[in-house]
């Protein structure tokens, strides 16, 4: 069922004003700053989202369309210093040269001639604009639908495609959501290519960079897979009921994003992988997933916690996202479920009622139990189960399902937060919490440290530019600065 209008909270064009796009690469030493940047913060915050919206003002139809761009935030000695720079790929090179929009996007964008431009034009485009995270001595720029490019984490240059010593040839897939290993500091990946009896494959990337395919399986039907939760013990994803008709995307039509729908009626499954590479299954009501916060093992049960939602938000064919109706977009909500292994029973709990996305937590806790989570979350003045931009921070106790707040609204427009624990802290929730956010009444970004205990400020620091609305990304205990 559909929400209820909500009332008028932000205004419409601030939030429009920060999906511009942001041509200029920039490396500066960050001057206007509000408050202090913690002493023992010291490393480095990588972001990747779409940089570019338009090409030569013809406008991408949807924000996941565009060209991906890699901000880099170095803390060191309390200073701050800011780096940006396009993942130059094959691609993004020839439409800047053209100077027109040349690849179809997964999500909303068609290229211009209607029908007949678009008619058999399979071509896949990595934007390489969903994720960033350094590790094995390299940082790699990662989208769901390919390999990564590796980048040089000093100078941000565009090194070329991974292909990990060619152990992931042309058409192999390293996800966008990898997750570390924090006992041995093995980076956990997967990769899935969608048919009708679509291959998931676990990769596992030790510390220097060496790729090792674990396990491959095949499960009946379309899988659409954009995140999994790890265990010691698990690879654990949700297989969302989805189909995918290809015929209007073939023909034109449509975007290949358009023509995926959640079958009616149908069970969601939990695909549980063991180590050994046996699979199990466990079927649940219909729900949709994007992202994960964490899963650990509670004696025979699993506990995984997630955003799920009522229905698959399904992409408008041929529709602007600035054109959204937020009345008409179905609010996720962060979820706690219980399987247990052997009775196939699963059990499941509301953790937050107000829509939500991007959960984050204290990485020394990934596949281990955990108290807290930080998530992007709408202003919490707007009524529930009705959706809106995300404006406010939120830490929810897992524990007693209380949580904080750290509202940006009515004019602030946040994005995922990450968890920095603090060197040698003790407690769960000593850290920071980094993010970016954009600043309407600036009309430009702000690098936000909040405290993890209480989220109150530490620091805010003034960009002089404004940053695209962005997707993910990590934090490394490495410093980089333009060499």
């Amino acid at each position: 069922m559909l929400s209820q209008t909500p009332p008028k909270l932000f205004d419409r064009q601030d939030w429009l004003a920060g999906y511009r796009s942001l041509k200029q690469e920039y490396s500066y030493w960050v001057s206007d700053i509000t408050g202090a940047i913690p002493p023992e913060l010291q490393g480095t915050l990588f972001r990747n989202g779409p940089g570019l919206l338009d090409v030569n003002g013809e406008k991408y139809g949807h924000p996941f369309d565009g060209d991906g761009m890699i901000c880099r935030i170095s803390f060191q000695d309390s200073k701050a210093h800011f780096a940006n720079s396009f993942v130059k790929t094959p691609e993004y090179l020839a439409e800047q040269k053209a100077g027109k929009i040349l690849y179809r996007g997964v999500f909303g964008t068609q290229k211009a001639g209607g029908v007949l431009g678009n008619l058999f034009d399979m071509r896949r485009k990595n934007i390489a604009n969903t994720n960033v995270t350094y590790h094995g001595g390299k940082l790699f720029a990662m989208w769901e639908a390919d390999r990564p490019y590796a980048l040089d984490p000093y100078t941000l240059q565009t090194l070329g495609i991974e292909s990990f010593q060619d152990k992931l040839t042309p058409g192999s897939v390293f996800s966008a959501h990898p997750r570390l290993d924090p006992a041995t500091n093995d980076l956990w990946g997967f990769g899935v290519e969608p048919s009708f009896r679509s291959k998931i494959s676990i990769y596992k990337l030790s510390t220097t960079g060496d790729l090792q395919i674990v396990h491959q399986v095949k499960v009946p039907g379309f899988c659409f897979l954009h995140d999994f939760a790890w265990t010691p013990d698990y690879c654990i994803f949700i297989q969302n009921p989805i189909q995918f008709n290809p015929f209007p995307f073939i023909f034109g039509l449509q975007t290949a994003g358009a023509c995926l729908e959640l079958k009616p009626n149908a069970p969601s499954q939990f695909l549980l992988l063991d180590r050994q590479g046996n699979l199990q299954t466990i079927d649940t009501e219909p729900c949709f997933v994007f992202h994960h916060g964490n899963a650990y093992r509670s004696g025979d049960e699993l506990i995984l916690d997630a955003v799920t939602y009522a229905d698959y938000p399904k992409l408008e064919a041929n529709s602007d996202f600035r054109e959204v109706d937020f009345s008409k977009v179905i609010p996720g909500h962060l979820t706690r479920f219980c399987l247990n292994l052997s009775t196939k029973a699963v059990r499941k709990t509301t953790l937050l009622d107000r829509s939500c996305e991007f959960p984050r937590l204290n990485p020394n806790h990934t596949g281990r139990p955990h108290r807290y989570l930080y998530l992007a979350m709408i202003d919490p003045a707007t009524p529930p189960d009705t959706n809106a931009p995300l404006q406010a921070i939120v830490k929810v106790d897992t524990h007693t399902a209380q949580h904080q707040i750290h509202n940006f609204a009515p004019r602030g427009f946040v994005s995922e937060p990450v968890f920095v624990p603090r060197p040698n802290g003790e407690l769960e929730d000593d850290g920071w919490v980094l993010l970016l956010t954009f600043n309407a009444a600036r009309n430009a970004s702000d690098v936000v440290i909040l405290n993890g205990t209480d989220l109150t400020t530490q620091a805010i620091l003034h960009l002089p530019h404004h940053v695209p609305y962005g997707l993910h990304g990590n934090f490394v205990p490495h410093v980089f600065v333009n060499k």
